[in-house]
């Protein structure tokens, strides 16, 4: 099994700025991908950002320029650096890795961390 660990949510001023961290421990083999996804009231869980194994990132179109995902691999933990955050961005924000664990690959997720943009 592999668990993911959240970090670093909280409440925040517009503005502001955050870093949320994951850490991934368990039987794990090799980790493709890491990624944040939020989920805001009433509505659909969205992809933020995510990060591959060899360093590709890639962003949605409403955090680019302000959020920054980077990797830890010798650590298996990535990083979202969340800058000039807007009340908008306020959402339950998701850990999520594509790890292959002995010749099996699976998707795994953290518990998740509220993040509150609000003056």
């Amino acid at each position: 099994q592999v668990q993911l660990v959240e970090s670093g949510g909280g409440l925040v001023q517009p503005g502001g700025s955050l870093r949320l961290s994951c850490a991934a421990s368990g039987s794990i083999g090799f980790i493709y991908v890491m990624g944040w996804y939020r989920r805001a009231p009433g509505k659909q869980r969205e992809l933020v950002a995510a990060i591959t194994s060899s360093g590709r990132t890639n962003y949605a179109d409403s955090v680019k320029g302000r959020f920054t995902i980077s990797g830890d691999n010798p650590k298996n933990t990535v990083y979202l650096q969340m800058n000039s955050l807007k009340p908008e961005d306020t959402a339950v924000y998701y850990c999520n890795a594509a790890v292959q664990v002995d010749n099996r690959a699976d998707n795994y997720w953290g518990q998740g961390t509220q993040v509150t943009v609000s003056s």
